[in-house]
């Protein structure tokens, strides 16, 4: 069972705190992640784009010349690909990239992000992650103390929104609850600072 320092909002350690082998020491499995980031980004695709076919745009109703006898090749529309003007050739139509990946994927695959990021030594376990007032200059400092001023995530507990309106203007920091966690957040971020409570409903949710 890995055990982690815990510290204060200003860098002191404050006790340890041991965490689950079954999220945080797995064996990860690579295959996985790569497919539950793959679902992620696929989902977050707007798929709008959209082109006009040959049949589609307006115009080349009528043959442009006769068939044979002009030493031109044969032409049947204006609006074909070839022509400016014309209709593109299997146009873009607006699509949903998303696919589902199963609940069992994506439990081993948060688990197999945690416990990377725990076997790099690179997460943070704060006591409490708290500000009374909205204020960017506090999330700042306290980021800056525990030596996580890079890119970040913040997992908090539950919803805290002093902290998260806080932390929202620093480049390169995100918040998430024990519930919004999500694989691609947890491996794109170079640290990963967790709240203490965070930890126990981490453990006691996908344990």
């Amino acid at each position: 069972m890995p055990s982690i320092a815990v510290v204060d909002m200003e860098g002191k350690k404050v006790g340890t705190v041991d965490l689950s082998d079954s999220i945080f020491a797995i064996e990860p499995n690579a295959a996985v992640m790569h497919q539950v980031v793959l679902s992620y980004l696929a989902a977050q695709r707007q798929g709008t784009q959209s082109a006009l076919t040959r049949a589609e745009v307006s115009g080349g109703g009528r043959k442009p010349w006769r068939q044979k006898g002009t030493g031109r090749a044969r032409q049947g529309s204006t609006r074909a690909p070839q022509w400016t003007h014309g209709g593109i050739v299997f146009a873009p139509k607006p699509r949903d990239y998303r696919f589902t990946v199963n609940k069992k994927e994506r439990r081993l695959a948060l688990k197999s992000a945690l416990s990377v990021k725990a076997a790099a030594n690179e997460i943070i376990v704060v006591d409490a992650i708290t500000t009374d007032e909205y204020k960017t200059k506090k999330m700042v400092a306290m980021l800056k103390a525990i030596e996580a001023d890079t890119k970040t995530l913040i997992v908090l507990p539950e919803v805290d929104n002093k902290v998260i309106k806080s932390a929202s203007n620093i480049p390169g920091v995100k918040t998430a609850q024990v519930n919004t966690i999500n694989v691609y957040d947890i491996l794109n971020a170079d640290k990963l600072v967790i709240a203490k409570d965070a930890v126990s409903k981490i453990e006691e949710v996908y344990a």
